[in-house]
């Protein structure tokens, strides 16, 4: 209870940079929220003028973020400039899609790049490993995005084998989690490969080889096992990135999501939409931050001893 005390504590000033900088930033943007609503009326500065009092745009900016704050401390992140409908209620009905992306992304990361890091690291320099390198390289250096255009033209316009336009079936999210894992997959190909080499090299795994163990009892009950906890680690980091990586991958491929939501609100400079958004998806990161901790901690207690000093 004490780690996960110390954990929650530490994540409380996180969480209130992550409000200023949501704050600042959608206020830095150019370009007026009033005269961003009231565009194509024919209003008047008059018009534009009383909208922005009656949104109270025309206060003070540290008076707008201690009402933020105020806000936010009683579990409301405000009300949308154009639909005006609850940002809580806009940003819930969008997250399942964003969240069922994100897991498959991250199902892609481990199903493709676990295997190939364990086959990479039990043979390095053979031919299995030279092509998983050669995997994990394009994974790291092409960008998701230009992957998911890659995709799209191979796989929908060409071949006609998935849809181009996430259609809300199965075979509509093959694309977008394929684009969005395949880095995270060779991020995780490079580390597991590293973590096999290096195992392999220590006293222990000589030890069981000279008991008579098998090859795949070494590689899977003591290698991979050891080398796990890193493993989790970057699984729960490269969550969080998945969740703020996929608002271009919604845009390209028309998913209606939290990723593609915030950018249609940016551009329409919807303040509490933005802040919202960015305070729910930091927040879900410092969260996902906690439950690696805490899985961490339970697979390997010496991190829990580390970070009691």
């Amino acid at each position: 209870m004490g780690f996960v005390l110390r954990r929650l504590g530490s994540a409380v000033p996180v969480v209130l940079g992550i409000t200023l900088v949501a704050f600042l930033l959608i206020h830095a943007i150019p370009g007026d929220p009033a005269s961003v609503i009231l565009f194509g009326a024919n209003a008047s500065p008059a018009q534009i003028a009383a909208l922005r009092t009656q949104l109270g745009l025309d206060r003070p900016l540290a008076t707008q973020y201690v009402d933020f704050l105020g806000q936010l401390l009683h579990g409301d992140l405000g009300t949308s400039y154009l639909t005006s409908n609850s940002v809580a209620h806009e940003l819930l009905s969008r997250a399942p899609s964003t969240i069922v992306l994100a897991v498959a992304a991250i199902a892609v990361a481990v199903v493709v790049g676990v295997p190939l890091g364990l086959a990479a690291g039990a043979r390095p320099g053979t031919l299995v490993d030279q092509v998983a390198r050669g995997i994990s390289f394009l994974g790291v250096a092409v960008p998701y995005f230009f992957l998911a255009l890659l995709l799209v033209l191979l796989l929908s316009v060409r071949l006609d084998w998935l849809p181009a336009i996430d259609d809300g079936t199965p075979a509509g999210l093959v694309l977008p989690a394929v684009s969005l894992g395949w880095g995270y997959a060779a991020i995780l190909t490079r580390l597991v490969r590293g973590r096999i080499i290096e195992e392999y090299r220590s006293e222990y795994v000589r030890s069981a080889r000279a008991r008579g163990c098998g090859e795949w009892r070494v590689l899977l009950g003591h290698a991979l096992r050891n080398s796990s906890i890193p493993a989790i680690t970057t699984i729960g980091l490269q969550f969080g990135n998945i969740l703020t990586g996929a608002a271009i991958t919604e845009v390209i491929f028309g998913r209606a999501g939290l990723g593609s939501f915030l950018a249609t609100s940016i551009s329409n400079k919807n303040i509490p939409v933005v802040q919202g958004a960015i305070v729910v998806i930091g927040i879900s990161y410092v969260l996902i931050n906690l439950a690696v901790d805490l899985v961490v901690g339970a697979v390997d207690p010496r991190t829990r001893l580390a970070g009691a000093r």
